[in-house]
């Protein structure tokens, strides 16, 4: 329902007013989860996620060799693993990512304390989960670099995670450094840690926004992101060598007159290069 949601908020019909062309690729399918086995309770329906980011990562890949920037919507974040997917793929090799998020979602079927996929696609990216069936993919892995990760808007981090991130050579602004900082000086620096490998993607969990701002979202966290500082964020990319975007988590069930679904459609605007004057 979320691709739903932010078509429905005249997401085509704004970008195609910045001057491009938009070639909507349809939805990769999923099934009904009410429907399905969840199957191991340390990753949770990871069968039919694979099954779906096998899907994506094919439209993905089919994009990129046609000269298109993929534009991806979500729906649960677990998708980023069939989008990076595609992007390594489609370009030879792991990229850069910029990550602007609650959630550092870097946790392992081992260290996740609910075992939803959603908070492990980081991790599957940078091929350490020490799982095998989350390294055995039809793609390259890893499919990001760990020095061209970079996690922006960091405030929930689970115990294992905290762990894991401080081994690894990944990047972390939290919001105590955007607070510090401002997010202008935290967006340039990012995005130069981010740049100069086989693509950019940037992948925008809603989430990353305060709830007030962003309601419609699954695992919404207090304290984040204002409307005018995920613009900002959002603007700084739009003169970038951006190769692909994602917009995920938007939930309507729990949104408030598609609130949620509209405020991502602005925010891929400004990323496509709408402006104030």
């Amino acid at each position: 329902m979320g691709p739903s949601a932010i078509r429905y908020a005249q997401l085509g019909e704004r970008i195609t007013s910045l001057g491009y062309v938009v070639h909507d690729h349809g939805n990769a399918r999923t099934a009904t989860v009410e429907r399905l086995n969840e199957g191991d309770p340390d990753a949770r329906y990871w069968a039919e996620i694979r099954r779906t980011c096998e899907e994506l990562a094919e439209h993905v890949e089919a994009a990129v060799a046609g000269g298109e920037m993929p534009l991806v919507l979500g729906g649960d974040h677990s998708i980023a693993i069939g989008t990076m997917g595609g992007l390594a793929r489609a370009h030879g090799g792991p990229g850069g990512v910029l990550w602007l998020d609650a959630h550092t979602d870097i946790n392992s079927p081992a260290s996740s304390p609910s075992g939803n996929v959603h908070g492990m696609p980081l991790s599957v990216a940078l091929g350490l989960t020490g799982d095998a069936r989350f390294e055995e993919l039809p793609w390259p892995v890893p499919m990001v670099e760990e020095g061209r990760t970079v996690l922006v808007g960091i405030r929930s981090v689970d115990g294992g995670e905290r762990e894991f991130l401080r081994k690894l050579g990944a990047h972390v602004f939290t919001m105590s450094d955007i607070d510090r900082r401002g997010m202008h000086e935290v967006m340039e620096e990012a995005i130069a840690l981010a740049s100069g490998g086989a693509f950019l993607h940037v992948s925008f969990d809603m989430d990353v926004l305060d709830p007030e701002q962003a309601p419609g979202v699954g695992t919404p966290v207090r304290g984040g992101v204002t409307y005018r500082e995920a613009h900002l964020a959002m603007e700084m990319l739009a003169d970038r060598d951006v190769t692909s975007l994602e917009v995920v988590e938007v939930n309507p069930i729990l949104d408030e007159h598609n609130q949620t679904g509209s405020l991502a459609v602005e925010l891929v605007c400004s990323a496509l290069g709408a402006r104030i004057l």
